[in-house]
């Protein structure tokens, strides 16, 4: 299965306008249930923040988690990097159409990428999945951090956050070099990198799952076989969007003994 041509395709459909793209932010909110996790810690965050607060977006995809942080304040300074120039330019151009002068994209590798005492959040989702030398991504983020700045990560865990549940099982995200970490491996990790402090939770747990297989699994094999089920597609959200947002309203407010996905907190 393949979900990148599948993203690229949307992304092309949204883009034709800044209206579209906002729009695009609202679906891939309701969708995705890891944002539902990770907008109930920015929340948390916002609460202790720096007035001027400078926050990395690492990894920043289709800039949806930095349009939500710059609702917060035009004082905050963000830069978004990704490996992708073709999202990159696109989330420039958007951002300046709706006046966000504030945030900034740039083309960078992670693996690389280090400012030194820099930011006081670094914000990275499903970001770690894809990268071999994670350890040395993770001493970026130590060393570009201020001190007291926060790490946020959401990830897969090893519990078949790839949708890999057997020995050889191919990943559902086919470019993800790991299937996910276990909670000890990655606090392991993340020490390794010189935090000092680290706290991990899981999400996707039973009500996330089921609501993950419904909202986004299911969907993407339909397109898989053919573009033609992007018209059967508002259809079938009609009956299933009510079940998904109620599973991921209850996910997000409960603790999961285990789960496909781990959010991850580390401190400076």
């Amino acid at each position: 299965m393949y979900y990148d041509p599948i993203k690229k395709s949307l992304g092309k459909v949204f883009n034709r306008s800044p209206y579209l793209r906002i729009l695009f932010y609202h679906l891939l909110d309701l969708l995705l249930l890891r944002t539902y996790h990770i907008k109930r810690e920015l929340r948390k965050w916002k609460q202790t923040a720096p007035r001027q607060a400078h926050i990395l977006d690492a990894g920043s995809g289709f800039g949806q988690y930095s349009y939500f942080m710059s609702k917060f304040s035009d004082k905050y300074c963000i830069l978004g990097v990704d490996v992708k120039a073709d999202q990159v330019g696109e989330c420039n151009e958007f951002f300046q159409a709706i006046g966000r002068q504030n945030v900034v994209f740039r083309v960078e590798d992670i693996t690389k990428f280090r400012k030194e005492n820099c930011f006081d959040l670094i914000l990275c989702v499903d970001v770690m999945e894809h990268i071999e030398d994670d350890v040395e991504v993770l001493r970026n983020y130590q060393a570009s951090l201020k001190s007291g700045g926060v790490l946020l990560i959401s990830t897969p865990s090893d519990q078949g956050g790839s949708d890999v549940t057997e020995e050889g099982e191919t990943s559902f995200i086919e470019e993800h070099v790991r299937d996910g970490y276990g909670i000890q491996e990655i606090k392991d990790k993340i020490r390794q990198a010189g935090f000092n402090k680290v706290k991990v939770h899981f999400s996707y747990g039973v009500p996330g799952r089921i609501s993950w297989r419904l909202s986004m699994k299911y969907p993407m094999k339909m397109l898989n076989i053919s573009q033609i089920f992007f018209i059967v597609l508002p259809f079938y959200y009609l009956l299933v969007m009510p079940i998904s947002l109620i599973l991921n309203f209850i996910d997000s407010r409960t603790a999961h003994s285990s789960g496909t996905g781990l959010i991850v907190l580390a401190w400076k």
